[in-house]
């Protein structure tokens, strides 16, 4: 690869650049604070830059969102500390679905054998009742069906389920039964 000739010019961010500043702003004084400020203002703000927000959505300190405009969130689902929203594609997160302390959910990639390390990005789906624990990191382009679980520190490069329990690096499903 060749860094000096990466050119990202391609990618739209999708909202202007003075939205995208407030939105900076915004993350860091209400999302980036250790401090907890109530999940009921963290929804109000998200709505407000254009993500998609369902009822009853816990959303907890240090929770890092690039793109809101990029994300659609189903009912009660928990959102924990410190997780990573990379949303350069979008993100769907169904209804009644757990996000587990630093899970990272990563829209965004590079071809690394292209010289220009070329941005990649690929959408993803978070089907209903999933847990993502802890640190789980979930790879552009996956979908996960509805009522799979990620154990702990799965590192999920492939679509699962609907009932899948993941586990390990990379991702097998477990046998259930």
């Amino acid at each position: 690869m060749r860094l000096d000739r990466y050119d990202n010019s391609n990618f739209s961010r999708g909202a202007s650049k003075l939205t995208e500043v407030l939105w900076w702003v915004m993350r860091s004084l209400l999302f980036a604070s250790w401090f907890p400020i109530p999940s009921a203002i963290k929804v109000a703000v998200l709505r407000a830059f254009g993500a998609k927000v369902g009822r009853g959505v816990v959303i907890r300190s240090r929770v890092n969102i690039t793109f809101p405009w990029r994300l659609t969130i189903g009912d009660h689902v928990w959102i924990a500390d410190e997780v990573m929203i990379l949303s350069l594609a979008p993100v769907t997160i169904g209804s009644h679905v757990v996000i587990s302390n630093r899970a990272f959910l990563c829209t965004g990639s590079h071809r690394f054998r292209s010289e220009n390390f070329d941005l990649v990005t690929k959408p993803i789906m978070i089907g209903d009742g999933c847990w993502i624990a802890s640190r789980v990191f979930v790879a552009p382009g996956v979908t996960l069906r509805a009522n799979t679980m990620c154990a702990a520190g799965a590192v999920v490069l492939k679509d699962a389920g609907p009932d899948a329990v993941l586990i390990g690096n990379p991702a097998i499903p477990k046998p259930v039964g």
